[in-house]
């Protein structure tokens, strides 16, 4: 029995079938990662976390969380995407929804409206003498002052290079994060035109003001928290945490950072930051494991390499270069290369260690599994379409349509292709575009995988994985109430895209085989990798 862990403490507890055994490769991450956070007048950290639809409260002290905004089940209001947020006096919590595009209000008793629905990849926002100030993520993008009774907003400032995370200053005027720039800039309420504050930082995503009046701005890219001088731009480097920072909170003059895998760090000295909450896995989604037995996870903007017994290691992020985007499905196609999907549509053959994709197929509307063939075609499934497709040397030919929401694919030794239907509930195998039924009965098959003659299928609408010969026969339920899909077996919340860094943040439970016969699984509900072997 796997008992439950992380964010998803209240959980049930896993159970393995008689004869298999059970146990995490990686730890459940304790939040769905973390973006913007910001003090509470209960001086504890609130924390928006895109990938769980959540808002969470963070006890500096003990590290205790608590939900504020859980994830909106089907049919209800709530949050959704949310990815900074602010209070106004009367402690109502403003919240960018970056996915949505609009922003929303939550009051103290737990009512929700949205104040502004037109804000394309909402990003910033801050409350400054209670006016509500929220701004774009985008090239061109617009900070505006905003109604909390849904009036029209007031722009104060347009045509801006991808706004972060903002304050306004001791002097009264708006410092932000030029992102597309790589420049920290400010500008007057009443609008005007922006001056440089800064330049030449790792690509800045906040600017808070540390209450002895210095700007303290994290870097997404280089990892770097740097102390600025407003008034000279000069700049120290307090912290080096590592790529993919978000922002900054402080608590009684104590500095914390976010890190978009979901820690947050305090900066006790210079040079010295102590992890609060340590970071972890916010899906996580496609699995797939080289010749030499490395695991490849892929993590949306992030994705990693991990071998049994060791710790994750970065593989590769949105920020860096060759990366092939928000990386969803993932084959091998040699030692350390992979083929990949992403949620851009693009099918891309990647190589890590050279910092180099190469894009095989493009254009299509939310790829999802893909497996490489014996003869080295890419073969990957387009969800909403019901297509199965092959790309190689530069051409793309259908192996099925007509397909029920395809997700999972793997490929045999033979070559024959098998596809997980998960609207259907079934495994299929394709002959002469033809499918025909290996597996029936399932709830929401997904991520499936085959060794020899053995498929596996994760079922994240049962919350099972089952086994089987791939005709089907000896089929059996490896594990049980597996953390997997959402509570009950339900969908997790489908987010949309991100502006022009990524499309629509839909989900998928990876499987995949070891060298040895083990089990991969991606533990979406609690964060983890889980390993799943006979005993």
């Amino acid at each position: 029995m796997l008992e439950p862990s992380g964010r998803n403490k209240n959980g049930l507890s896993a159970e393995p079938s008689a004869g298999w055994a059970l146990h995490r490769l990686t730890p459940a991450s304790r939040l769905n990662g973390a973006n913007g956070i910001r003090t509470g007048a209960d001086g504890r950290i609130y924390v928006a976390q895109v990938a769980g639809s959540t808002v969470s409260a963070v006890d500096v002290d003990s590290g205790e969380v608590e939900t504020i905004s859980a994830t909106p089940a089907a049919g209800e209001t709530g949050i959704v995407g949310p990815d900074d947020l602010a209070f106004d006096s009367a402690g109502n919590l403003f919240c960018t929804e970056i996915t949505e595009g609009r922003v929303s209000m939550m009051t103290p008793k737990g009512e929700y409206k949205v104040v502004q629905g037109d804000v394309p990849v909402a990003n910033p926002i801050t409350c400054y003498q209670d006016r509500v100030i929220a701004g774009e993520l985008r090239m061109g993008g617009r900070i505006m002052e905003l109604d909390k009774n849904g009036g029209a907003p007031r722009v104060i400032v347009e045509g801006l290079p991808m706004v972060n995370a903002f304050e306004v200053g001791p002097d009264g005027k708006l410092y932000f994060p030029a992102q597309g720039a790589n420049e920290i800039w400010r500008v007057s309420l009443d609008g005007g035109e922006p001056e440089v504050v800064a330049r030449d930082l790792g690509v800045p995503d906040s600017v808070k003001f540390h209450p002895d009046g210095y700007i303290v701005s994290t870097q997404v890219y280089s990892g770097q928290v740097l102390k600025i001088d407003p008034r000279t731009g000069e700049k120290e480097v307090l912290a080096d945490i590592g790529p993919g920072l978000d922002n900054v909170a402080f608590v009684n003059g104590r500095t914390f950072v976010s890190h978009i895998t979901g820690s947050i760090h305090e900066i006790t000295a210079p040079g010295v930051a102590k992890p609060l909450i340590e970071k972890g896995l916010q899906w996580p989604l496609g699995l797939a494991v080289g010749p030499n037995g490395h695991i490849l996870v892929a993590d949306g903007g992030f994705t990693y390499l991990l071998n049994p017994g060791e710790n994750l290691q970065l593989a590769g992020m949105l920020f860096s270069p060759g990366f092939p985007g928000w990386v969803r499905g993932v084959a091998p196609c040699g030692t350390d290369e992979w083929v990949v999907t992403t949620a851009n549509g693009d099918v891309a053959r990647w190589n890590p260690a050279a910092s180099e994709s190469q894009v095989l197929a493009s254009g299509y509307d939310r790829l999802m599994g893909v497996a490489v063939a014996p003869d080295g075609a890419a073969v990957f499934a387009e969800y909403p379409t019901g297509r199965v497709l092959s790309a190689k040397g530069g051409e793309v030919s259908e192996f099925a349509t007509g397909l029920d929401m395809p997700i999972g694919v793997a490929v045999a030794g033979d070559g024959t292709v098998y596809v997980a239907e998960s609207g259907a509930g079934r495994v299929v195998k394709l002959s002469g575009r033809k499918a025909e039924t290996v597996l029936d009965g399932l709830s929401r098959p997904e991520g499936i995988a085959i060794s020899g003659g053995t498929l596996a299928v994760a079922d994240p609408g049962a919350q099972d994985v089952v086994v089987s010969d791939l005709s089907g026969g000896g089929r059996e339920v490896a594990a049980s109430r597996l953390p997997i899909g959402g509570p009950g077996g339900a969908r997790p919340m489908q987010l949309g895209g991100v502006g022009d860094m990524c499309g629509p943040m839909s989900t998928m439970v990876g499987i995949a085989f070891s060298n040895d016969g083990t089990i991969y699984l991606s533990a979406d509900a609690e964060g983890s990798v889980l390993a799943l072997r006979r005993a």
